[in-house]
């Protein structure tokens, strides 16, 4: 029985920056999810690659974008090479929603329909751990990124 959540990998924390300096570090995408980031990333109806070669490419839309509340990529193409279906992320959702929570801001991240039954789940949860609580966390909290690991 659904609870009216999407199904996929979560993942929030807090910080003391404002709602409006979350979004913004959002949507400076070519600053936390270290790759090659090519297109707009801060309007609706834009889309971006993201290639970490040669293991990843993506093509997002960018459908919802609510100031200081939150931002949806909707995935139109991937190509992951390390799973035996390469086009696992296409179809899926990347949500950013971000709520004023006691003089903060929560910050909650789903990537709808990455579950436990997909084969990229346990390193796209691993690398999602690091882009976001890792870099974007850095990036909202220092005004720095974290080089990517990998």
């Amino acid at each position: 029985m659904t609870t009216g959540v999407e199904r996929g990998y979560t993942t929030s924390y807090v910080v003391e920056q404002s709602p409006d300096e979350v979004y913004a570090a959002v949507l400076d995408v070519r600053a936390w999810w270290t790759g090659e980031v090519e297109g707009r990333t801060d309007e609706v109806g834009a889309e971006f690659t993201y290639r970490h070669p040669p293991q990843h490419y993506s093509r997002q839309r960018i459908t919802e974008l609510e100031p200081c509340r939150r931002v949806v990529w909707l995935v139109t193409d991937s190509r992951l090479s390390f799973v035996s279906e390469p086009a696992e992320w296409t179809g899926s959702e990347v949500v950013f929603d971000i709520v004023a929570a006691g003089g903060g801001t929560e910050l909650k991240f789903t990537h709808v329909g990455l579950v436990p039954d997909v084969e990229c789940f346990g390193a796209c949860s691993t690398a999602w751990l690091h882009y976001v609580n890792g870099s974007l966390h850095s990036l909202i909290t220092t005004g720095q990124g974290l080089p990517d690991p990998w």
